[in-house]
């Protein structure tokens, strides 16, 4: 029998954080970013332990919650703005082998700020590695953006121009047409497999010999900004990757939607409520939601409020919007499927949109469930897309601009 190879997967993921405050576990797509990561390692079949090496209790936490280790914590000298990753992993190594006499045979390094992973990129990796002794490393690559043969430097004394690079028998490289330069890569996030040897005993995180592991350009994410961080969730949600999840994958878009089902306090409202002395209850609407629901119902696409209060307030918006409502429903699954059963509409043409836990059961039962961008998490984790807009912020306006744009693109 092969002695199956040692594969330790680290995570490094400090608590300070200046661009994205909490960025490691703050919610991207329905899970705390480093839950990416973390799933990498765990759905990976070479993978044998996956290890979160952090400074930061909270952050240790999440990660246990989702599946890691988190056997020590890392000292505040590895745990700098300026920190490498050499030191660190060193320490994770070093620390592994005094404690526990663990040796992998094979690093990975997951890097939480780059989520967006193809299913079988860390089993490529190490395999790649594994079949080839010689190599130090495999290296995450992507073609890259800016070809670098194109590129300048300025001389500081004449202020004059030079080429960064220059290419043997091309005279004038920066202003040869792209197809004749060498093909350039850019390293991504996504994953680096290496020999622990080349770490301990040359302090490289790469060693003499770098192979290259190519991606899909289309996985490119390196979360640093505020703006990454809405592009690339855009991206997550639908973008149509196949993509390690750390839960269930979302399904996809329908292709027909007959009928959109919307909670209505967190969803049309923002689950505030003024009371006055009386008992007098008021909310308040966006007026571009009912815009929304408007279009919808002038495409012949139904919608329809499903809540659990029994309120006048819920009526007298639906009378508003010309929409059909069920109030003071406690068992919102079995009322949306007999509703579906009675007006004979096909489940899987079906979406609903809720931002609670009593929303979850009617996820299953239909085609494609959404989750306004404020729902609790669990409502976020188990939605096939979450809004980028809250409740009663334009949430349900978003939503019904996307249904019709999707429509528009398959006619």
């Amino acid at each position: 029998m092969v002695k199956r190879s040692e594969v330790l997967a680290v995570i490094p993921a400090r608590g300070g954080s200046k661009g994205i405050p909490r960025k490691n576990i703050r919610d991207f797509a329905g899970y705390p970013l480093i839950a990416y990561s973390i799933a990498a390692g765990l759905q990976a079949e070479t993978v044998t332990r996956v290890v979160v090496s952090t400074d930061d209790a909270e952050i240790a936490t999440v990660a246990c919650k989702y599946g890691a280790e988190v056997p020590f914590m890392r000292p505040t000298e590895f745990a700098q703005d300026s920190t490498l990753d050499l030191p660190v992993f060193e320490h994770v190594l070093r620390t592994l082998a005094e404690t526990e006499g663990y040796k992998p045979d094979v690093v990975v390094q997951l890097r939480p700020t780059s989520p967006i992973r193809p299913l079988t990129l860390v089993d490529d990796a190490v395999r790649l590695l594994l079949e080839n002794p010689e190599a130090g490393s495999v290296r995450g690559v992507v073609p890259a953006g800016q070809n670098p043969h194109k590129m300048w430097r300025i001389d500081s004394q004449s202020g004059r121009m030079q080429p960064l690079l220059r290419v043997e028998g091309i005279t004038e490289p920066y202003n040869a047409p792209r197809q004749k330069l060498p093909p350039v890569y850019w390293q991504t996030g996504h994953i680096d497999a290496i020999r622990p040897q080349a770490i301990l005993e040359m302090h490289s995180m790469s060693g003499d010999v770098v192979l290259p592991l190519l991606i899909d350009s289309s996985f490119t994410v390196d979360i640093d900004t505020p703006a990454d961080w809405t592009r690339y969730e855009w991206q997550v949600q639908r973008g149509g990757l196949k993509m390690v999840w750390p839960g269930r994958a979302g399904r996809p878009f329908p292709n027909q939607v007959d009928l959109v089902v919307f909670d209505f306090d967190g969803v049309m409202t923002d689950n505030r409520v003024w009371v006055d002395q009386d008992g007098f209850e008021l909310v308040a609407a966006n007026r571009g939601d009912g815009a929304g629901i408007k279009r919808l119902r002038r495409a012949g696409i139904k919608a329809m409020v499903l809540s659990t209060e029994e309120n006048p307030v819920v009526a007298a918006r639906c009378n508003k919007l010309e929409i059909p409502a069920l109030q003071g429903i406690e068992d919102k699954g079995t009322a949306i499927q007999a509703y579906l059963a009675e007006h004979d509409i096909d489940p899987l043409n079906v979406i609903y949109v809720g931002n609670d836990l009593n929303d979850m059961p009617c996820f299953p039962l239909v085609g494609f469930g959404v989750s306004v961008a404020d729902a609790v998490p669990e409502v976020k984790a188990a939605a096939d897309l979450v809004l980028s807009r809250n409740g009663g912020d334009g949430a349900v306006r978003e939503l019904c601009e996307m249904i019709l744009q999707k429509r528009a693109e398959r006619s």
